[in-house]
């Protein structure tokens, strides 16, 4: 959430930098408005109900020296109902101006590319280039099936388009997969959380998921009360600390987690019906972390080489990528995406994302820290994917596929694989 005094202090200037975000200059002028309304209203309580108290002083000395008070007593009532009348009003003004405030993105950093879609995106660099097949690359939704390791068909059967039984080396490869990225991550000096999958409102709210993106998640009733479903682990790990004050000390904090992910993919109809793209429930090893606000942009280049050594050491070809001002996520103030070769698509496609989302998560979520001086500020937040495992498996079956139908396991991952070093063709 935006921070109301600087939209206040500069006008223009939010104005200008949420314009490539899809925000109106009527919707910042209509915001002030309402809060102007709001603020003189607050004045005018402020006032009748210190003229109430003085009132209210002095009819007791009436009273204690006998005299009449009964016009006062009069007059206190009906200011009393003026009061009562002017709370109403604030509170509907304060409403109007949280709907509108909790609804506004983050602020572009001056770095990032000014555009309102992906076509204004800036590729920063390559690493590796992508193998030339001397056969046909097969797609990774057949190589699965062709292999025995992927059932897409009785995925659907069981819960419905876009789910997926992994199987037998299928499933060890992604159990493989992750705990190699966890083990990594860990000696980056990220500690290793298993958290809640069904997370609050007010998580959700705090990382920004809602009320912008309510119709992408699952949500269930629990005791009357609706919980969520994660879209990512982003959400548990973030709200870890919210509604609490640390100490400058105790920061920065790094926190890793492998969990499921839940999205509906509201909107994505028809995009990617096919393979490990995107599927409804996945497997993301998330990154998260808690930095003072002048360390926030130099930790999302570390956050951003973390998931990058990852494609790295699984030898996978990819490049990074800066997201436009409109193509980047809600709370994000700078993202980098990490787009990993498909060669079946002959594309790159995202395998990550690493967003530095400033303070705009820690206000929503009210997470600070009270720093030498015994100042309290906001934190600075940052997340990235270390990475989504399903397309990690679907670019290793692409990228490490065989002529004869067989895929080879990568070095880095053959020690958790028992020793397995390839995933044998099946006899047709």
């Amino acid at each position: 959430m935006l921070d109301l005094k600087l939209i206040r202090q500069k006008p223009d200037w939010i104005k200008e930098k949420l314009s490539s975000r899809g925000v109106t200059a009527e919707q910042i002028d209509e915001l002030l408005a309402l809060d102007e309304q709001r603020r003189a209203k607050i004045v005018e309580d402020e006032n009748l109900k210190k003229q109430r108290n003085d009132v209210s002083e002095a009819i007791a000395m009436a009273k204690r020296a006998k005299e009449d008070a009964t016009a006062q007593i009069k007059a206190m009532r009906e200011v009393g109902a003026q009061i009562k009348q002017l709370d109403q009003e604030v509170q509907a003004l304060d409403e109007k101006v949280i709907y509108i405030l909790v609804r506004l993105p983050n602020i572009p950093d001056d770095s990032v590319p000014v555009g309102p879609n992906e076509d204004y995106n800036q590729e920063i660099r390559k690493w590796a280039t992508p193998r030339q097949f001397d056969f046909e690359p097969k797609a990774h939704w057949d190589l699965g099936e062709q292999l025995g390791i992927l059932d897409f068909e009785r995925g659907t059967k069981v819960a419905g388009a876009r789910f997926v039984y992994y199987k037998g080396l299928g499933a060890k490869l992604e159990r493989a997969l992750y705990n190699f990225m966890l083990d990594e991550h860990s000696k980056e000096g990220y500690e290793e959380v298993i958290p809640p999958y069904l997370v609050n409102n007010d998580a959700m709210f705090g990382t920004s998921q809602f009320p912008k993106f309510t119709e992408d998640v699952y949500t269930v009733i629990n005791e009357g009360e609706p919980l969520t479903l994660i879209p990512t682990a982003e959400v548990p790990l973030t709200n870890y600390y919210s509604h609490e004050i640390l100490d400058e000390a105790q920061l920065p904090v790094y926190l890793t987690a492998l969990t499921p992910c839940f999205r509906s993919e509201a909107g994505s109809a028809g995009r990617d019906t096919r393979g490990l793209i995107r599927l409804h429930q996945f497997n993301k090893v998330e990154m998260v972390k808690y930095v003072k606000p002048e360390d926030s942009f130099a930790e999302l280049e570390k956050l951003t080489a973390d998931a990058e050594d990852i494609l790295q050491k699984l030898k996978l070809p990819y490049h990074v990528v800066a997201l436009a001002s409109g193509d980047a996520s809600f709370s994000s103030a700078k993202t980098y995406d990490l787009e990993v070769w498909i060669p079946a698509q002959n594309t790159y496609r995202e395998i990550s994302s690493c967003s530095n989302c400033t303070d705009f998560q820690a206000r929503r979520a009210q997470i600070r820290y009270r720093d030498e001086n015994g100042k309290v500020q906001f934190v600075n937040t940052l997340n990235g994917s270390g990475l989504a495992v399903g397309r990690t498996v679907a670019a290793i079956l692409e990228n490490y596929q065989n002529e004869d139908g067989s895929v080879t396991i990568p070095d880095v991952l053959v020690p958790y694989m028992n020793g397995v070093t390839k995933i044998p063709a099946q006899n047709k």
